[in-house]
């Protein structure tokens, strides 16, 4: 490999946990909380732990391949080198979906939240200033990323763990057990109520992939990424169900005015109005840091397709000699951060959902395709770990994927229509391949 294209390895396995998590955002529990409630008929921690084990399957998937192929592309890379090169150009260009336009969420949550306190500044103003705080971050380099997202995580469990004590004081002066079968069991509804719950709340979960894109940062990428995939996920995952358990017992068959701010009515009436301040402080910091981590992954994305020419390699390709970081892919994803603007919430999350479950049924194939049909791996635990996991993987993604809305199918659709056109282009009908990543193990 080209040195003058190298990524300086210094990430340690703490430092990616802290990006991934910080990606994931665990608050971001208490904004799909009341959602979540009402679909899954007050059975709050079996949807969430339906979904665990959902994504648990894929974060098993992502781990084995990252193994085989430690190098930047996450399922762009492994797609590619299993299955298809054009496969893999498909999937890397939906995955841009789910990349791009994370950052803007959290942009934009981040003026929705600062406006609600604060009336007199602009949504459009907090979204400005906060793209521009993230894309600083970034070009300074991806340690001073991880840092700032190591911050922001102690932040936001520091608070969970508050919650969870609150409710549990709550709880007790109240009467209540604290060992109940309400947040788990409904007698009134069914185990379908809870998979349905599931399907709205695996979202939560989206972005602990995200590190698979960070391998060449990484000091030890074999070890250490399918270690943070799995601390990621174990992480988020018991966050999700402590909230989720002891909230429930604190309403416990409450009807909630406003889904979307049930988790609010929680905070205020175990807390009160200054623990209510705090929350709203702590979900805008989640908000920039999540921002800074989100858009570290997407440069590092296009980094990856730019250095191989699956886009233009002058401009996609290039690194900052001396900060070492894709200064033009950090530019042009804090540009387009910008369209939080104009565009909408429900749009955003609908071309996020679209491409990151796509990735995931892909990434899910791609262990059956590499270990299972290509290495003859098929001896009776090898089928268990290369063929049995992934395809419970692919099961559960695709169900998710039956969910989304028509919405995410048409915008989802049309993106993928062009990135099939562009690389109809790119390949002159096909009669070239596009190019792949190359791998070095040296590095």
């Amino acid at each position: 490999m080209n040195r003058s294209i190298q990524t300086k390895k210094s990430l340690s396995l703490a430092q990616l946990v802290s990006l991934g998590i910080a990606w994931t955002s665990p608050m971001v529990v208490f904004t799909n909380y009341g959602i979540g409630y009402d679909v899954a008929d007050g059975m709050l921690v079996t949807a969430y732990l339906f979904a665990f084990i959902a994504i648990g399957f894929t974060a098993y998937s992502y781990s084995r391949m990252v193994q085989a192929f430690p190098q930047s592309g996450s399922a762009y890379t492994y797609i590619g080198k299993t299955i298809h090169p054009v496969a893999g150009f498909l999937v890397g260009w939906t995955l841009l979906l789910d990349y791009l336009f994370t950052p803007m969420i959290c942009c934009l949550v981040f003026g929705l939240y600062l406006n609600a306190e604060f009336p007199s500044v602009s949504v459009d103003l907090w979204v400005v200033i906060s793209a521009v705080l993230i894309t600083a971050c970034n070009l300074l380099g991806i340690r001073i990323s991880a840092n700032i997202s190591r911050l922001s995580v102690l932040i936001q469990l520091v608070f969970i763990a508050v919650f969870c004590v609150l409710c549990i004081r709550f709880v007790i002066n109240d009467g209540s057990a604290l060992m109940s079968s309400t947040p788990i069991l409904n007698s009134d509804s069914s185990l379908m109520a809870g998979f349905s719950g599931a399907a709205i709340l695996c979202f939560s979960f989206l972005g602990f992939d995200s590190v698979t894109i960070l391998s060449e940062d990484t000091k030890t990428p074999k070890s250490s990424i399918p270690k943070a995939l799995a601390i990621i996920v174990a992480i988020v995952g018991l966050s999700y169900l402590a909230v989720s358990y002891f909230g429930v017992l604190t309403h416990p068959g409450a009807a909630f005015e406003s889904p979307d701010t049930a988790s609010y009515d929680v905070i205020l009436n175990i807390g009160g109005a200054l623990f209510g301040s705090f929350f709203i402080t702590v979900y805008v910091i989640c908000c920039l840091t999540g921002g800074v981590a989100s858009l570290a992954s997407i440069s590092k994305l296009l980094f990856a397709m730019g250095r191989e020419s699956a886009l233009p390699k002058p401009f996609f390709g290039y690194l900052h000699p001396r900060f070492q970081t894709p200064v033009y892919n950090i530019l042009l994803s804090g540009a387009l951060t910008m369209l939080a603007l104009v565009i909408t919430l429900e749009t955003a999350i609908n071309f996020v959902n679209f491409g990151a479950l796509t990735a995931f049924f892909f990434v899910n194939f791609s262990v059956i395709a590499h270990f299972y049909a290509k290495k003859g791996l098929r001896s009776g635990m090898d089928s268990i770990r290369y063929l049995l996991l992934p395809l419970c993987g692919m099961a559960c993604i695709g169900w998710l994927f039956s969910k989304l809305s028509v919405d995410a199918y048409t915008i989802g659709g049309s993106w993928l229509a062009a990135g099939i056109v562009y690389v109809i282009i790119k390949t002159r009908g096909f009669r070239n391949i596009p190019p792949t990543i190359q791998l070095d193990e040296s590095a």
